[in-house]
């Protein structure tokens, strides 16, 4: 075989693979769920190309087979006619029983995949348009927290999600972890899951929200439950006052310049609720629900021209100085 010839097979037969793996593929599960969902989508998979081989090859066999026409093509023949209705009763019982044996499979997938755990971890996700709000609920009040865009979640735990919407219908996915569930204006579903390996895995909408539907991603990070307990314990704490002058003057021109109008950051007078919470910001990869990394270069544009970047989103152009965005900046650097 020439080598362009072999080339040319193995770009063709490899190509498609290179979406089965990743922070974002149905095709690489690192939970619970989502190892069940690949492992149902094979066997119907294997079945459904088995039978579509079969039905192919009958179907070339007679178009190939050369037959003689009968003199008299309107008479009965009572052996044909037995092997038929034999054929057609055996093809309808594999029928039957495949189709008994895909709903059985179907049905130990669903089991798992919708399975409730009593002790879970309770987390509710608010779907905006176009950022997630994630409230960590517990029993006691100075337990329970506000983040956003992100979700740290422990490895081997059950993790409950409380799914609501605070406008349109939106849709979480996690591909690597679970299946899609909407999120509906006044109503509650839920979806659990188990995160088997640490990792960062995305996430994203997957029901058309509006504009920028397509820029409304989330990050599920998984950590080891010590480490989760560390995080949790910190995030539990309001955020640190800034001692140096720069970091007040940042703190101060975020009151003043209307920020705490929108934003809540836990320990100060910022108290708004209608934009995520900043009380950690610096901590987080991302910002505006995935769109760029958190940098102090990235923030600043953000903060500068939001509509240029994320158009339609709800946060207003902010007209500062230099000066100011630099204290801003190093005030929300601080946020960890």
């Amino acid at each position: 075989m020439p080598v362009w010839v072999r080339r040319v097979l193995v770009l063709c037969t490899s190509w498609p693979l290179t979406a089965c793996a990743g922070r974002q593929s149905v095709l690489d599960p690192q939970g619970l769920q989502s190892d069940r969902i690949r492992w149902t989508l094979f066997v119907f998979l294997a079945v459904a190309a088995i039978v579509w081989i079969a039905v192919v090859l009958v179907l070339g066999i007679g178009m190939l087979r050369s037959k003689r026409a009968a003199d008299r093509p309107l008479d009965l023949h009572d052996g044909f006619e037995d092997r038929s209705g034999r054929v057609i009763l055996i093809l309808g019982i594999a029928t039957t029983i495949i189709v008994l044996g895909l709903s059985l499979v179907s049905y130990a997938g669903q089991r798992t995949v919708f399975a409730k755990d009593e002790h879970a971890l309770t987390l509710k996700i608010i779907g905006h348009q176009w950022w997630w709000e994630v409230r960590y609920e517990a029993d006691s009040p100075d337990q329970s927290f506000v983040t956003a865009n992100e979700i740290r979640i422990p490895t081997g735990q059950p993790v409950k999600l409380e799914l609501e919407s605070a406008d349109v219908i939106h849709s979480f996915w996690v591909p690597s972890l679970t299946g899609k569930m909407d999120l509906i204006t006044g109503q509650k579903n839920e979806l659990q899951f188990t995160a088997k390996n640490a990792g960062i895995y995305r996430g994203q909408c997957a029901e058309f929200c509006g504009l920028q539907h397509a820029h409304m991603a989330f990050a599920v990070i998984a950590l080891a439950p010590d480490e989760f307990g560390r995080w949790r314990d910190h995030e539990n704490q309001s955020a640190a006052s800034p001692t140096d002058p720069l970091g007040k003057q940042g703190e101060a021109l975020f009151r003043s310049r209307g920020c705490a109008l929108c934003h809540n950051i836990s320990g100060t007078l910022a108290g708004g609720q209608l934009g995520p919470d900043l009380t950690h910001i610096g901590s987080r990869t991302m910002i505006a629900a995935g769109t760029l990394p958190n940098t102090p270069a990235t923030l600043g544009a953000w903060i500068s021209d939001p509509q240029h970047i994320k158009p339609g989103n709800l946060m207003p152009k902010m007209p500062l100085q230099s000066d100011e965005m630099i204290a801003i900046l190093h005030y929300l650097e601080q946020l960890k």
